[in-house]
């Protein structure tokens, strides 16, 4: 059976992916959550994940003895091994596509990224308002995402990017999530996209597990107090 390890669901953007992506396919899976303690070299975190991959970081696939790294690495071999599950749209034109959106997420959003980190159980509105006056960058990839998104459902008729559910709506899930945390502003169609990625069942079970956590850790946590 396939195994991933992830991190602590409430912070972990990158872990969102894969397992929201083998949750919504119906792909049968092992949870491994590996609880942030600490990215230090001799924490617990680094000694389980260390073991497995030499990036020491999550997400992580294991397909028996087999080791995939990298949430674009782990989407293009579940796409490979399970073409029936047609995670990439079956167009040439729009998987084309497809590949690019997610690979542009995978390296940019900086801006966004780094000042609206995931935090699902919080609700940061006011933080929100003033990186919004204040980061030009933020606002710059929240235009970029609203351009991005307007096209694709408009090109696809959606309701998610390119019609049905892909690796494309899997690889923003954890995007949505921000947009919603920190209230960022958001024309009509693409909220109402956010809207249709929150109520995607397996968004929802990650989103429910993320709240069941309540672990507070300091280090992810750049504007809330410690209750």
């Amino acid at each position: 059976m396939l195994k991933l390890y992830i991190g602590n669901k409430n912070y972990s953007s990158w872990s969102m992916r894969p397992w929201v992506l083998l949750t919504q396919a119906g792909m049968a899976f092992e949870e491994v959550k590996v609880r942030f303690d600490s990215f230090a070299a001799g924490s617990s975190f680094r000694q389980t994940v260390d073991a497995i991959t030499p990036t020491g970081k999550v997400p992580v696939l294991l397909d028996n003895e087999l080791v995939v790294w990298d949430t674009l690495a782990i989407a293009e071999y579940l796409a490979e091994q399970f073409p029936e599950k047609n995670l990439w749209p079956q167009d040439k034109a729009a998987r084309a596509r497809a590949r690019s959106v997610c690979a542009e997420m995978h390296a940019g959003f900086t801006g966004l990224r780094s000042n609206c980190p995931m935090n699902i159980e919080a609700s940061l509105p006011e933080v929100g308002a003033l990186i919004w006056r204040d980061k030009p960058a933020v606002r710059s990839d929240v235009a970029r995402l609203v351009a991005m998104w307007q096209g694709l459902l408009a090109a696809h008729g959606g309701p998610m990017l390119f019609g049905e559910f892909c690796i494309a709506d899997a690889y923003f899930a954890p995007v949505c999530m921000r947009l919603k945390t920190y209230a960022l502003p958001l024309p009509h169609d693409v909220a109402a996209y956010v809207e249709r990625v929150f109520a995607l069942p397996a968004v929802k079970s990650w989103v429910e597990g993320a709240l069941a956590e309540k672990d507070f850790l300091d280090f992810e946590e750049p504007y809330r107090l410690k209750p």
